[in-house]
C-alpha cells in the first residue's frame, strides 16, 4: 500500500505564508481570527484548557482552614494524650506527631487511603454525625509486634495479605484508644463520645458524606522503637456545626472561650457603679390627637388609688415595687418587692 502525500499541512503553510506577506506588505486586508490563530500557533484546545481551569478552580479541594481556628488546639492537646496512651499502651518509647493538616474533599480522601488499611466508621453520639479513623498497615503491623512480644528492631513487611483476627483486634484495641483520646481533647469545648461502629478494610464501604463536601483531614506520625505508622482522622465540616461557634474562637492562655475570671471581677466592679432610678407612680395611654390639644391647665386623669404602688425602674428594666410616703421631709419609697431584675441589668451593661 502507498501512503497518499498529506496535503493539508502544506496548504496549512501556504494560507499562512499569504497571511503573513499580506501583513508586512502593508495590506489593507483584514486578517481573520483563524488566520491570525495560525500565526500565532494557536488552536482551540486553548478554550478548553481555560475551561478546565475552571472546572479545577470550582471543584478546587482546598477549603479555607484558618476559620477553625481552634482545632489546632484541639490536635495539639491530642497528641500529648496519645503520647502518654500509646506509652502505657505499649510500655516503650512513644512519639505522636502532627504530620498535616488540611482541608479535602470526602471523596478526594478516600481515592488516597492507602492499602490495606483499617477505616473505622465513628459515630459523635452526642453530634449525631459521622467520622473517619484510618490506621495504616506499618501501625498495625508494629503494634501487632510489640504487643506479642516481637522484635523492635525490624519492622514488619507489607505483603498486601488481608489481616488476622488476632491483629484486627489488636488494632480495634488501638482505635478505642484513639477515640477516647479524642473525647478527652474535644471536652474543654463540649462533651462528645466517639463510638466505633464498624471497621471496614475497602474504601467505597466507608462512606459517609457526599464525594464533593467539604471535610478536615489531621495525619498523626506514630514512632515506635524505630517502627510505627500513621494514623488519620477525617471529620467532615457538617459533623463540627454544633460547635462551630466555639471552634472560631481564639486560643486564650489555657482557657477554652471567655475569660470567667475577668468577667467576674468586671461584675464586681459594676455592682459599685451608680445608677440612676425612676419613680413610676402611674401610667396612662392617650391618643396624639389628644395630646396635641393639651393646653396649659390641662388636667390627666390617672386610674390609681391613694394606696397603689410605686414601680421603680433602671432604664427600662423594672426593679422594685414600694409604697411612696415620707422621710425627714423628703418623698422616700419603702421597697415592698423586689422583681430580681438585677443580673439583666448587669447584663445590660456588660454588653454596651
Amino acid at each position: 500500500m502507498i501512503d497518499q502525500p498529506d496535503e493539508t499541512a502544506p496548504a496549512d503553510e501556504d494560507e499562512a505564508l499569504v497571511a503573513w506577506e499580506a501583513m508586512v506588505a502593508g495590506s489593507e486586508k483584514t486578517l481573520s481570527q483563524t488566520e491570525i490563530d495560525r500565526l500565532l500557533d494557536v488552536d482551540d484546545s486553548k478554550s478548553v484548557r481555560t475551561r478546565s481551569v475552571i472546572d479545577q478552580i470550582v471543584n478546587s479541594s482546598f477549603v479555607n482552614y484558618d476559620r477553625l481556628p481552634m482545632l489546632d488546639v484541639v490536635f495539639d492537646r491530642l497528641v500529648r494524650l496519645l503520647n502518654t496512651s500509646f506509652r502505657n499502651l505499649t510500655s516503650g518509647t512513644v512519639e505522636v506527631t502532627v504530620q498535616q493538616i488540611a482541608s479535602v474533599r470526602f471523596g478526594d480522601y478516600l481515592s488516597g487511603i492507602p492499602l490495606p488499611s483499617l477505616i473505622a466508621v465513628v459515630r459523635a453520639e452526642e453530634w449525631d454525625n459521622h467520622c473517619l479513623l484510618t490506621v495504616d498497615s506499618e501501625l498495625i503491623y508494629s503494634i501487632v509486634d510489640i504487643l506479642l512480644g516481637g522484635r523492635r528492631s525490624d519492622p514488619a513487611p507489607i505483603d498486601g495479605r488481608p489481616y488476622t483476627v488476632i491483629e484486627r483486634a489488636l488494632a480495634e484495641r488501638l482505635i478505642r484508644t484513639v477515640l477516647k483520646d479524642l473525647g478527652t481533647a474535644f471536652s474543654p469545648l463540649s462533651a462528645v463520645g466517639f463510638a466505633c461502629e464498624r471497621v471496614e478494610t475497602t474504601p467505597q464501604f466507608a462512606v459517609i458524606t457526599r464525594s464533593n463536601n467539604a471535610c478536615i483531614s489531621a495525619r498523626f506520625q506514630v514512632a515506635l522503637d524505630g517502627r510505627g505508622g500513621c494514623v488519620s482522622l477525617l471529620i467532615p465540616y457538617a459533623t463540627l456545626e454544633p460547635i462551630r461557634d466555639l471552634l472560631l474562637q481564639m486560643f486564650m492562655g489555657e482557657k477554652f472561650g471567655r475569660d470567667s475570671m475577668w468577667e467576674t471581677h468586671l461584675k464586681n466592679e459594676l455592682r459599685r457603679t451608680s445608677v440612676d432610678l425612676s419613680a413610676v407612680l402611674g401610667q396612662a395611654q392617650v391618643s396624639l390627637t389628644d395630646l396635641l390639644a393639651w393646653k396649659e391647665g390641662t388636667q390627666l386623669v390617672l386610674d390609681m388609688r391613694p394606696d397603689a404602688q410605686a414601680l421603680l425602674t433602671c432604664g427600662h428594666v423594672p426593679m422594685f415595687v414600694g409604697e411612696m410616703g415620707q422621710r425627714n421631709g423628703n418623698v422616700a419609697i419603702r421597697i415592698d418587692a423586689d422583681l430580681g431584675a438585677q443580673d439583666e441589668v448587669i447584663h445590660g451593661l456588660l454588653q454596651r
